[in-house]
């Protein structure tokens, strides 16, 4: 599960880093909930959010849906955050 969960975070990442102004304030942390999901937790700098969050959401429930269908494949669950 290890393995799934730094995926999961590099994945995110990837997505997250291109989009923001400020790629040195992004931090990008993943652990498992207590009932075996893994969590995404994002944090950027206060100006990127709304890059992050797009019009209506639209980016930020992307990214959730990528990480779902990426740990999906290994029979997990996933839950991205976006901290702020």
């Amino acid at each position: 599960m290890a393995e799934l969960t730094d995926d999961l975070a590099e994945l995110v990442e990837a997505i997250v880093v291109p989009l923001v102004e400020f790629p040195e304030d992004c931090e990008i942390t993943a652990s498992e909930t207590e009932d075996g999901a893994v969590l995404v937790e994002i944090s950027v700098n206060e100006g990127d959010v709304g890059k992050v969050i797009g019009r209506q959401g639209r980016v930020i429930k992307s990214i959730r849906t990528l990480a779902r269908a990426a740990a999906s494949r290994s029979g997990a669950m996933a839950e991205v955050e976006l901290i702020d």
